[in-house]
């Protein structure tokens, strides 16, 4: 692939996005809640996402090295898999990788009995596993604002655990919605949870085999509200996205629901089209940290100004998403500044002529600012990042009408 995708200006893409991936975030804990029940389950419809299919490569690999390379879930999740199959392995990443901390996670394994050294970095991957000694103890609490992924991770061994687990998070707890996905999951697995936001515990029991087809990636659809909503009369199509969904980027039909979009939902998907919209959003992204880089630049570039809180987590993630967001908004004037702790505000900006945003090595930084291109020629570096969660998104956009060069 180019090392720069230049798309033309269409102001009203129509069209169905055929390749909209499965749940990646479902597909990952399916894959992990698989392993643990011993491979019996059948899986149906896995994410296609760069992500996923590393899961499901190094989730049974024989390897004593496993590379995660860019992908956060894989590493978070695999460190908590491999400790409590007793699995000695190397698990390391790419050099963003072996910047992002994980002390919580090892720390809360340290507790349980796992013996996880660092390689490099205190608190940060590479990690050797060296197997699990007998479990030291039940309870364990861990900060609820950091990453769910470490949640997610603690939970879904805790009933392989010979005590269980009872696992308390402290205020504030973010991103419930993942939490709740992991529960909703381990029940479809045969699971015992019991979740109250501040706690959860999970007793000593099998997996048990399911059958489980992977829904349609809140996601990955969110991108397609964005281009509806700086276009002029795009008619998009979403197949298989339901209103009802575990994910919680789900929300970003409420969100664009203010933002100018009505989607009409029926039982092939959902069907998108333009609206009118309100002239400034206030939002909290403390369930949903993922849609900001959807959100933001549709309200750089349509004028709309906000508040926005919940944007914590977006610092530890592919890239700082904070600053990558404040760096490629600044390019058509529009401004994003921490007006108190925790509290954003954007100063929309003016987007008329050409503008090249670069990825960080990030693919929601691809997909949130390609639907510029709805209003001007917009070139996106590093155009190979959308493998990562949606390999088919540049063929999407040509399904729908763009030009891409």
């Amino acid at each position: 692939m180019n090392a720069v995708i230049c798309i033309a200006p269409l102001r009203s893409p129509t069209g169905t996005a055929r390749h909209l991936p499965s749940s990646k975030s479902i597909s990952n804990r399916a894959l992990i809640c698989h392993a643990l029940g011993g491979h019996q389950s059948t899986l149906h419809n896995l994410s296609a996402a760069r992500d996923t299919r590393l899961m499901q490569a190094l989730v049974t690999s024989p390897s004593e090295v496993i590379d995660v390379m860019d992908a956060g879930t894989t590493m978070r999740f695999l460190t908590a898999y491999f400790a409590a199959t007793n699995q000695p392995k190397i698990i390391t990443g790419t050099a963003r990788m072996k910047e992002r901390p994980i002390a919580l996670l090892v720390d809360a394994l340290r507790k349980l009995g796992a013996r996880i050294d660092y390689l490099e970095k205190e608190g940060y991957p590479p990690l050797h596993i060296r197997g699990f000694d007998r479990q030291q103890s039940r309870a364990l609490s861990i900060a609820g604002n950091v990453s769910s992924q470490y949640i997610s991770a603690l939970m879904m061994i805790g009933p392989t655990l010979p005590l269980g687990l009872e696992l308390t998070l402290t205020a504030p707890v973010t991103s419930v919605p993942y939490i709740q996905m992991t529960v909703e999951l381990m029940k479809t697995f045969g699971l015992a949870v019991h979740f109250d936001r501040t706690q959860v515990m999970v007793e000593p029991q099998p997996y048990r085999a399911t059958t489980l087809t992977i829904e349609a990636d809140w996601s990955a659809a969110s991108y397609w509200f964005a281009f509806v909503a700086l276009s002029g009369q795009a008619t998009i199509h979403l197949p298989h996205v339901t209103r009802k969904s575990w994910q919680g980027d789900v929300a970003i039909v409420d969100i664009m629901e203010l933002l100018g979009v009505n989607a009409r939902f029926d039982d092939q998907g959902a069907t998108l089209t333009p609206k009118n919209h309100l002239p400034r959003l206030e939002w909290n992204f403390v369930d949903c940290p993922d849609l900001a880089q959807t959100v933001l630049p549709v309200c750089a570039a349509k004028g709309i100004s906000g508040q926005f809180t919940g944007l914590e987590s977006l610092r530890i993630k592919e890239t700082d998403r904070l600053v990558a967001l404040q760096t490629e908004l600044a390019k058509i004037g529009a401004v994003l500044r921490e007006e108190t702790a925790g509290v954003w505000v954007l100063s929309p900006g003016k987007l008329s002529a050409p503008v090249t945003i670069a990825t960080y090595h990030d693919h929601r930084m691809a997909m949130g600012f390609a639907p510029w291109a709805c209003l001007t020629e917009v070139s996106i570096e590093q155009p190979e990042v959308v493998d990562k969660s949606y390999p088919g998104f540049w063929e999407d956009m040509k399904s729908v009408g763009f030009s891409l060069a």
